[in-house]
């Protein structure tokens, strides 16, 4: 919230996190418990166990805050594993739907119809946009962002999970800011194909929509120390840190192919995250093939 406010003078009025359940599985929820921070709600335990048993709704006194309307979107694991943290989070909004405060206070009032999770079709997983992201074409582009709706279109509401195509459109073009949370020290944004397909196919998609939304990957690797940082510093700090450093090339080619692979597959995941949202800078290319392909040696183990 304080990096938001910092970058555009406001709390957010809609957010959207996007939650994965191994991710949570590993963190025990932080992702989750940082949601309803948000909107205002604390969770309430059984005595003498780590069982959930309810929530508690906080004044918006005591928050000195507005609450902010936060879109779960959730990952097929998260749908199957964590269907009653879905159930708490949808019963906790209903709940602040009907609370006799101000709408600027708490956005949720008067909405107690409107899903605030939606996760892929049922037996369904990932965004299924793997064509797309190998194409760089407008065309593809399109095709992106339609994939991440599609997969982000079932809404969880009351109980029901059921198709809602309209509302996850409304809720991605009327989006203040988009995060995704990293736990992860042993990897980074572009060291898998997930992350652009998660964090840049939401930024095309709100793009499609006529939307204009600040993206944040929170590093939470650190508990005790978050750091927000904005998609397009982040993903400048891996370049930097990590794929155009010497160091990191080097340790690849003792692996032989599998090292090439690593630094080639680098390449594809950069791409992909210019392509859908434009947050790669033309300097962090030549950055990369000044110490990859611009290497002559580099150059001679890759071909090999």
């Amino acid at each position: 919230m304080r990096r938001y406010c910092q970058d555009n003078g406001d709390y957010p009025r809609q957010l959207v996190i996007d939650l994965w359940g191994s991710q949570s599985m590993r963190t025990a929820g932080e992702e989750f418990a940082m949601a309803l921070h948000l909107i205002g709600v604390r969770p309430l335990y059984r005595e003498k166990t780590a069982r959930i048993d309810g929530f508690e709704i906080l004044p918006v006194a005591m928050l000195e805050r507005p609450r902010i309307e936060v879109t779960l979107r959730v990952s097929g694991l998260f749908r199957d594993i964590f269907g009653n943290l879905m159930s708490l989070f949808d019963q906790a909004v209903q709940a602040l739907a009907e609370r006799d405060e101000a709408a600027d206070w708490n956005p949720y009032v008067g909405k107690s119809d409107t899903p605030a999770i939606f996760s892929p079709a049922p037996e369904q997983y990932g965004v299924n946009m793997d064509s797309a992201l190998a194409a760089m074409t407008e065309q593809s582009r399109t095709e992106a962002a339609q994939a991440w709706l599609a997969a982000s279109s079932w809404a969880y509401h009351k109980g029901r999970h059921y198709s809602d195509m309209d509302q996850i459109k409304a809720k991605v073009k009327s989006a203040d800011a988009f995060v995704h949370l990293q736990d992860l020290k042993e990897t980074d944004l572009l060291s898998q194909q997930d992350y652009a397909a998660h964090e840049a196919g939401f930024l095309a998609a709100n793009s499609l929509l006529g939307g204009d939304v600040s993206a944040y990957h929170l590093d939470n690797s650190t508990p005790q120390a978050p750091v927000a940082r904005s998609l397009g510093e982040e993903i400048a700090r891996v370049v930097y840190a990590r794929a155009a450093n010497p160091q990191w090339i080097g340790s690849m080619k003792p692996h032989g192919f599998r090292g090439a692979a690593e630094i080639v597959s680098t390449l594809d995941h950069m791409a992909a995250f210019s392509h859908l949202s434009g947050l790669v800078g033309v300097h962090l290319f030549d950055q990369f093939f000044s110490h990859t392909l611009g290497d002559q040696e580099v150059a001679a183990f890759i071909e090999t």
